[in-house]
């Protein structure tokens, strides 16, 4: 195990918190983890995946442990209905998971956008994809090994210590260190993505009902644009493996790369150095993508590349709430003179039973709130979390929100078995942090 005493100074990929951990530790398998546990010596303890929370999930100013090197594949069980259970380490990106269950030929039903996450990290934080009929990744989560507060390496499932696999699912690390995730894995599949550009007012006209745009595709998202009446839309369906209908390479480094990642950075900057250009902006960039049909492997058509950074903000709100929220939104946004570039993005998900899922008891939209880096985002985000707060929102537990445990006690309707499983699993809140503390409250 490699282990540090040195000053090291860790930053999130937002820049929006940073941490000088006393000590960071890069557990080689779970036996020395649990060393380093049991050897802490008051020092709280912090797993950090890929830095992608917009909070301060992964800070600490005690023990920072790293994943990378728990981040191999187990084990692979078929089942009788062609889904298997695999089992992973903890550390494992996304993007290598997919491909490992590729060539498995296996996959997830559902995944979020951004590959980059390790898989504790997105499942601890709740995220998800979109799918009127889909939970988010913590909802595939069979099983869960972690090392406690008092060093001990257990294992947990819906059979096995139900409650601690509860918290320990979706929980923000704040029950023990995760080691290993099972997760139930699908045959592979392809999707056939349709993406087109159309009028706000017509999208939301045609969300609902059994043909509409949400319940009428397998995964159903959108993207609305600040300062004008437009959006686009990305709707992908389950099909058969088409090769004639693959993007072309060039096709799709000149709309993933040239138009979404290196004209959206040029955007973003005009706008940050000429901020009464963004509305103008905005209306040729709601026109600038053009529509494009493709099929692929489905982890090749959730994800996409990011590489503009910025500041984000996601809220999970009641299905029915959708058109009620974005009205909202556009009328500050044209009240407050503030200038927004960036596109607010729509998703869905069905309601499940994972005790802090966002999508717990509900069928749920999530809408949320960007901002480029160089932009200030405070009072945009803020005024969007009032709109939330009208119609019960829950914010993303990885993205930026101002919400307490008090409030949030109101939003759950678990929250305080959450809370007490937490109480018994680490009583002296060796886990925890600030925002730990701040968001589920603190253990003492």
């Amino acid at each position: 195990m490699s282990m540090g005493t040195e000053d090291h100074l860790w930053q999130n990929w937002a820049r929006t918190e940073s941490a000088r951990p006393a000590r960071v530790v890069s557990p080689r398998d779970p036996d020395e983890l649990a060393s380093v546990v049991r050897s802490r010596d008051g020092l709280r303890v912090r797993a950090v995946g890929a830095g992608h929370s917009f909070t301060g999930a992964a800070v600490t100013d005690g023990i920072q442990v790293r994943m990378d090197a728990l981040s191999t594949v187990e084990r692979v069980d078929p089942r009788p209905d062609g889904t298997a259970h695999v089992t992973v380490g903890a550390g494992i990106r996304l993007h290598t998971l997919n491909r490992v269950l590729a060539a498995c030929g296996l996959g997830m039903r559902n995944l979020g956008d951004i590959d980059r996450q390790t898989i504790a990290g997105a499942i601890s934080t709740g995220t998800h994809g979109t799918g009127a009929r889909l939970g988010g990744l913590s909802a595939q989560v069979v099983g869960v090994r972690l090392v406690t507060a008092d060093g001990e390496i257990v294992e947990a499932s819906r059979e096995h210590r139900p409650e601690l696999f509860e918290v320990a699912r979706l929980g923000l690390g704040s029950v023990g260190v995760l080691t290993a995730i099972t997760l139930e894995a699908v045959p592979a599949f392809e999707l056939r993505a349709v993406e087109a550009p159309l009028p706000l007012d017509e999208v939301l006209d045609r969300l609902d009902g059994p043909d509409g745009l949400v319940d009428g595709n397998d995964h159903f998202e959108f993207y609305w644009f600040p300062h004008t009446r437009r959006a686009l839309t990305k709707a992908n369906n389950r099909a058969q493996s088409d090769p004639g209908s693959r993007l072309h390479p060039v096709r799709g480094w000149v709309d993933d790369e040239l138009l979404s990642n290196g004209v959206f950075a040029a955007t973003n900057r005009l706008a940050a150095a000429a901020p009464s250009l963004t509305p103008r902006i905005n209306r040729i960039a709601s026109r600038a993508l053009s529509a494009r049909t493709y099929t692929a492997p489905s982890h090749e058509v959730f994800a996409s590349p990011r590489r503009v950074r910025f500041r984000e903000m996601e809220y999970a709100i009641p299905r029915e709430r959708v058109r009620d929220v974005l009205d909202e939104i556009d009328a500050w946004t044209r009240a407050s003179g503030d200038n927004i570039p960036f596109p607010l993005e729509v998703r869905f998900a069905a309601a499940d039973d994972v005790w802090l899922s966002t999508a717990h008891g509900r069928d749920t939209a999530y809408i949320a709130a960007h901002q480029y880096l160089r932009l200030p985002y405070r009072r945009y985000f803020q005024a969007v979390e009032r709109v939330m707060a009208q119609v019960d929102g829950r914010p993303h537990w990885g993205k930026l929100h101002w919400l307490d445990a008090a409030r949030l006690a109101e939003l759950y309707p678990r929250f305080d078995d959450v809370r007490a499983v937490r109480a018994k699993a680490d009583p002296e809140g060796a886990f925890a942090n600030a925002y730990t503390d701040r968001v589920l409250g603190a253990v003492r």
